[in-house]
């Protein structure tokens, strides 16, 4: 926590607040350790796998020649004349062979010069092509992403977009080698997702962030935010009657592995929502941290109402995002389930809705469970004091900006640019923020003193003290166009 190479404001922090952090962090991830050696899969394959004899060859197509679709049975679909005919292709080790285009329904379409995808059996009997067409090679379109994808980073964020790029591949690595490994060996589902989650936090938000307390904040809000996530979708689950298997896939691995669908269900809920909770946890952390930096004065109740103002507005439109884009995933179902003109009750109570709808509830009530769980934690360890209640006794000298007072009924609203005021209103010759106008016509002006002039005061029109002067008014006196003409 000593260390910070946080790119953010640094904010001066306690070393009770230190102390209480690490007492709190330091055993979690010795649990979080001492889980994942355990659950760390041995390496071995569920029995069902088994090898296919084909083997996967790269090759290039050098022509393709149409030649007429056959005659297909009554009411079956007739296949694109772009997909009947042959195609010539030089395989990776210059071998050329010509194989059959596919042409069944949702076929690829080839043409000359494709990068593509052959399937090889050395061992295919006489009569049966020992090659297969398979599907194009996107190897080169995908590098040139990701290299995109990485230069973009880094350039917008520099040491911030490298160190995001190293948790990312952290992310990937303990996903590859540890959540999916473990759960194809038998292993919980949902207790290795969430040891794969905690260690994903550990090691990702402090190599991105820094080690900091805004971090720290972030990273207990979110764990604390998945335990809640991951009590609601077991009962959620349970209430619903879902056992995870909504298609091919989940029924293949029931079938084949016998993994439990139901937990792996549970995993997927976990492991989805851990991206946006950690945008919502860091988010309010920071912003907390930010405020506290800006505002000394600013006690622990001025920091979580300023903070939660942030997070109401970042919720309300990462609830948007959550929903559009399981709606975007499930597209293909939605228009399925729409030409089949089946009633909205009979669609929503599908398995495969009901499943989409679990998860989007119980991400979006994680969510919400975060805001206020980080905001308190960040604005915990970032408050220095609560100042005294200045309604009551109010000091002359405080100038503070009455923005800060948000609750004060006497103090309109500065960002209220719809309700109509009154002119008599002191507060309509004021800045927009309600501070009261400089000068109030009705009032002696605020001008010091000495630096008043008296009407008493004498002029050069006037006589001083040492000359004598007239007790006639001042309206008896000449003029001074009456002593100019006298002189001339």
């Amino acid at each position: 926590m000593g260390a910070n190479h946080s790119h953010g404001t640094a904010v001066p922090a306690s070393r009770r607040a230190v102390v209480a952090t690490l007492a709190v962090l330091l055993p979690l991830a010795i649990a979080t350790l001492v889980a994942l050696v355990w659950l760390w899969p041995e390496g071995r394959t569920g029995s069902a796998v088994q090898e296919s004899g084909f083997q996967r060859l790269t090759g290039t197509i050098t022509a393709v020649t149409l030649e007429p679709c056959g005659e297909t049975q009554p009411g079956a679909p007739k296949p694109h004349p772009a997909t009947c005919g042959k195609a010539t292709v030089s395989v990776e080790d210059g071998e050329r062979v010509t194989l059959s285009l596919p042409s069944g329904p949702g076929s690829q379409r080839f043409a000359a010069g494709d990068d593509v995808i052959l399937l090889h059996h050395p061992e295919a009997e006489p009569g049966t092509p020992a090659y297969q067409l398979s599907d194009h090679d996107r190897s080169t379109p995908l590098w040139l992403f990701g290299a995109a994808f990485a230069l973009a980073v880094i350039a917008f964020g520099r040491w911030r977009g490298v160190t995001a790029l190293a948790g990312l591949a952290i992310t990937f690595v303990l996903l590859l080698t540890f959540v999916i490994p473990g759960i194809l060996e038998g292993r919980p589902p949902m207790l290795v997702a969430i040891v794969g989650a905690a260690a994903i936090m550990l090691t990702v938000l402090y190599l991105t962030h820094g080690f900091t307390l805004a971090t720290s904040m972030a990273l207990l809000g979110t764990l604390a935010s998945l335990v809640i996530t991951g009590a609601l979708s077991y009962a959620a689950i349970g209430l619903a009657r879902l056992n995870g298997i909504t298609d091919d896939s989940s029924f293949t691995l029931d079938m084949s592995l016998s993994i439990d669908t139901q937990g792996l269900l549970l995993a997927s809920i976990i492991i989805g929502a851990l991206g946006v909770l950690d945008d919502v946890t860091v988010t309010q952390s920071v912003t907390v941290a930010e405020l506290a930096a800006a505002n000394p004065s600013y006690g622990f109740r001025r920091l979580y109402r300023a903070g939660s103002r942030v997070g109401r507005a970042h919720i309300a439109s990462v609830i948007n995002t959550i929903i559009l884009a399981y709606a975007g995933a499930s597209l293909p179902l939605l228009l399925l389930f729409s030409i089949g003109e089946q009633p909205l009750g009979e669609v929503l109570t599908t398995p495969v809705l009901a499943q989409e709808i679990a998860r989007s509830v119980v991400g979006t009530l994680g969510l919400i469970a975060a805001v206020p769980i980080t905001t308190a934690l960040a604005a915990l360890v970032t408050a220095r004091r609560d100042p005294p209640d200045t309604d009551a006794h109010p000091d002359p000298h405080d100038h503070t900006d009455p923005d800060d007072h948000p609750d004060r009924p006497d103090r309109p609203d500065p960002h209220d640019l719809w309700t109509p005021r009154d002119r008599a209103d002191p507060y309509d010759r004021a800045d927009p923020y309600g501070r009261p106008a400089a000068h109030d016509p009705a009032e002696p002006p605020s001008r010091p003193a000495r630096h008043r002039r008296s009407p008493a005061q004498p002029t050069s029109a006037q006589p001083t003290s040492a000359q004598p002067t007239s007790t006639r008014p001042t309206s008896m006196l000449p003029s001074t166009r009456s002593l100019r003409r006298a002189r001339s």
